[in-house]
């Protein structure tokens, strides 16, 4: 499909559409080339019009959250990049110990919305970024805990626009991972155990200085690049190889936790790319270990 017919396919969704918009302010690494459609719907009826027109006509589809674990490539990206950011994809609602969030809210909206409920369990996820549909593929979370086990259902649009219901027993969580490949995501729903309030914001508070302690500043520029091989730490294999501070371009290794990458400004993806090669390079070379990515490169 020529990139003529490829707009004139779209025309119908001009009202929301941006083309050729640069994604790097869009992602946590600031870095990154421009989507060639980036489409903000507004209702469910427009994201499955598009969804269908999209994979009708073979043109690549991606999702985009908050962008915190995604690089894109200097080069930027063919056809269409989502952004579930409108209030039909955001919206979070409590009854009982259930809560439903909308696959485009943020992770942190719906951590407040259920402690305001005194409902407790997500507190070990508090300073994890990102939305509901991006923590929910990637099981976000650590051995304090991590987002599947509390999912009870999740809501779906496959590729043909069509929305389906996926209950628990057909979910699989493992190590930031989860089955969770369908197009798009559209909602999902959580059960929770209730807590007094102030014990909750006790718990909140505590993930939070932990996590913070280790993350890089929260002005840096910055992504979390590898998974921690089993029974290891990724961030403590590459301290030993002794690459804190490692620089490739604009790209270096974080000194709070050589898990991250910052990005100084004037970085490249190219840079990025090249200190993720050497980085993973040098770590084989003396441990042995393949670091797996886990920061996806678009």
């Amino acid at each position: 499909m020529s990139n003529g017919s490829k707009a004139k396919a779209f025309e119908e969704f001009d009202a929301i559409i941006l083309r050729d918009v640069p994604l790097a302010p869009y992602t946590y690494l600031k870095v990154g080339g421009p989507a060639e459609m980036l489409v903000h719907p507004r209702s469910r009826e427009e994201l499955a019009g598009v969804v269908r027109l999209a994979c009708k006509n073979g043109v690549p589809l991606r999702v985009l959250g908050n962008g915190c674990n995604i690089l894109v490539r200097d080069e930027g990206l063919r056809g269409v990049v989502l952004r579930l950011s409108e209030p039909a994809f955001t919206e979070i609602t409590v009854e009982g110990r259930r809560v439903r969030a909308g696959a485009g809210a943020a992770l942190s909206a719906l951590i407040s919305e259920s402690a305001r409920h005194g409902l407790a369990g997500l507190e070990s996820l508090v300073g994890i970024p990102g939305t509901i549909g991006g923590a929910l593929r990637c099981n976000a979370g650590d051995r304090a805990g991590e987002i599947g086990q509390h999912v009870r259902q999740v809501e779906i649009l496959d590729e043909s626009g069509q929305t389906h219901v996926r209950e628990r027993d057909e979910l699989r969580f493992a190590y930031r991972s989860s089955n969770l490949d369908d197009a798009v995501l559209l909602s999902a729903d959580f059960e929770l155990e209730t807590d007094k309030l102030d014990a909750i914001v006790r718990r909140l508070r505590r993930a939070w200085i932990q996590r913070k302690a280790n993350q890089p500043l929260s002005f840096q520029p910055a992504g979390r690049v590898f998974k921690n091989p089993r029974g290891l730490s990724a961030a403590l294999l590459i301290t030993q190889a002794g690459l804190i501070g490692t620089r490739v371009g604009g790209a270096e290794i974080s000194e709070r936790d050589a898990n991250f990458i910052v990005a100084q400004p004037g970085t490249s993806s190219r840079d990025a790319l090249r200190l993720i090669d050497l980085v993973r390079s040098k770590v084989k070379e003396r441990s042995g270990i393949d670091l797996e990515l886990e920061i996806a490169v678009w």
